[in-house]
């Protein structure tokens, strides 16, 4: 019969909401949880069991924060992976394993090993520099995107035409085939150590016009049982040729053709995933959890359709949060508000976010559109 071991501490890398949701998940498994993040205040350091302030990069403190913990994961991809490695080599176990966060670190590795085993992507070049991106001007239109360093669309640059080229980075990067999308999905996929897998239903992503970020998720995406059926498995075979143990988020396009391309990946919980706490039977948070302990992986389909609205900070506003019209919003039914203990809020700051829960997909569409408009973080006057 197999047994979970409660004393084991969980150490992650990073402190944020991704962090405090996996936590809070966590509580009801008595997991302790070890935090080791930069910022004296980041949203983990008061509910935590062990809170260390530290870089993620310093392979060091790393390393140090590690020899305390019996498994250790992320909930952000720049962390320092020698450490890691070398945790792992010392018989830590380290998941999603050091190696995988490094090729996911840079675009370019990414994108060649999607390549060399065959899954669907977006056609791309390798670039060096700017002048190598000018010297491509055939290959437009395209988005040319930073190898390393690039998160919440900064490292990104849509490039249309040939007056756009003097907006391309100076650094290594790739350009990739600008598509011609439907539809922005995303699959989140898990798998345990002994190897079991499951994937989440597709979600549709609707992104700000201007700051890249999600600004509503749907569930269940807009899109056919076919197309359905394709994302999911080319999730499941994504993390599989990986050999990745944990959760994996895959953000992919549609094309207008029905194509089912891979965009990006994150492994970790990502943002297309926070409905899951609310309208699945097991959130994202819990199967990452499930997955990097080797628990057995709970059901990952929809209780009802949903939506999510992320709560950004607005634009012209910086300073000490004042939130407006979240008494109101409360007072509606299905409605579920998330806030991330931020203290200070910046235009475009991840400060929270809202599930809205219905009978019927088109019911919560309305809904979101309604609360949004409601719901503002602004500073204090």
């Amino acid at each position: 019969m197999g047994h979970s071991n409660p004393q084991q501490i969980l150490g992650v890398l990073g402190g944020g909401q991704l962090g405090r949701m996996l936590i809070q998940s966590a509580i009801s498994y008595n997991q302790d949880i070890h935090i080791l993040d930069p910022d004296f205040n980041a949203p983990c350091k008061d509910i935590a069991q062990k809170f260390v302030q530290g870089s993620l990069k310093d392979f060091d403190q790393v390393y140090a924060f590690g020899q305390h913990c019996d498994v250790i994961t992320v909930e952000i991809e720049a962390v320092n992976t020698e450490a890691l490695q070398k945790l792992a080599d010392e018989g830590k176990k380290v998941y999603p394993q050091p190696h995988l966060l490094a090729l996911i670190q840079d675009k370019r590795k990414q994108k060649q090993f999607y390549f060399e085993h065959g899954i669907p992507t977006a056609e791309f070049i390798l670039t060096e520099n700017k002048a190598e991106v000018i010297a491509n001007a055939s290959f437009l239109p395209a988005v040319n995107k930073l190898g390393k360093e690039g998160y919440d669309g900064r490292g990104v640059q849509v490039l249309r035409t040939a007056a756009d080229l003097d907006l391309a980075f100076d650094a290594p990067g790739l350009m990739e085939k600008l598509i011609d999308f439907e539809k922005e999905i995303a699959v989140t996929v898990a798998r345990n150590e002994r190897g079991e897998v499951v994937a989440y239903p597709a979600v549709e992503c609707a992104f700000h016009p201007t700051a890249n970020l999600v600004q509503f998720l749907f569930a269940p995406a807009d899109i056919s049982p076919e197309i359905q059926h394709k994302a999911q498995e080319i999730a499941k075979e994504l993390i599989l040729k990986l050999d990745l143990v944990g959760i994996l988020a895959v953000e992919l396009f549609v094309t207008r053709s029905g194509e089912v391309l891979v965009n990006e990946i994150a492994p970790r919980p990502h943002n297309s995933g926070h409905h899951t706490i609310e309208a699945n039977f097991t959130s994202q948070f819990e199967q990452h959890l499930r997955a990097v302990m080797n628990w057995p992986l709970g059901d990952p389909n929809l209780r009802c359709p949903a939506a999510m609205i992320n709560l950004l900070g607005e634009p012209g506003h910086e300073g000490p949060v004042y939130l407006e019209g979240m008494e109101e919003a409360m007072a509606e039914q299905g409605i579920y508000i998330h806030l991330y203990g931020k203290k200070v809020t910046k235009p475009f700051r991840k400060m929270g976010h809202v599930t809205l829960l219905g009978e019927d997909i088109q019911e919560v569409k309305a809904k979101a559109q309604r609360i949004k408009e409601l719901i503002k973080i602004k500073s204090q006057p």
